[in-house]
């Protein structure tokens, strides 16, 4: 039972990060295009554009930690290979990134094209 009351408000906390995210993303003019797109390969989190640029992004959130060390290799070749999916899937021909925005309180950060770190 405490594991399951554990993972709702984990959930309730990865939402309300995502949902601040979106209209932070809104305020830099991105439009979003879809939310929790999932696949068999994995989720992404948010899929926006902005000058004719998809970004696939991945919200994390915390205080006790950083937040965007929580994106590790493995969780990036999954975005890698779900935003791939959802290019082949919609036969869209755009340029694309995969950003972050990261949640710390009210601090709210992005991180535009995270691969190349």
């Amino acid at each position: 039972m405490l594991k399951f009351l554990k993972n709702r408000l984990a959930r309730a906390k990865g939402m309300d990060a995502e949902e601040r995210a979106c209209e932070f993303l809104l305020g830099l003019e991105f439009e979003i295009i879809e939310r929790n797109f999932y696949s068999r390969f994995g989720e992404i989190d948010i899929i926006a554009i902005k000058e004719q640029v998809l970004h696939f992004i991945e919200v994390k959130s915390g205080m006790s930690f950083e937040p965007l060390y929580a994106i590790t290799p493995q969780k990036m070749d999954k975005i890698l290979k779900t935003s791939q999916f959802y290019l082949f899937k919609h036969r869209l021909d755009y340029q694309y990134c995969i950003s972050a925005v990261i949640v710390r309180g009210n601090e709210i950060e992005f991180f535009e094209n995270i691969s190349l770190f």
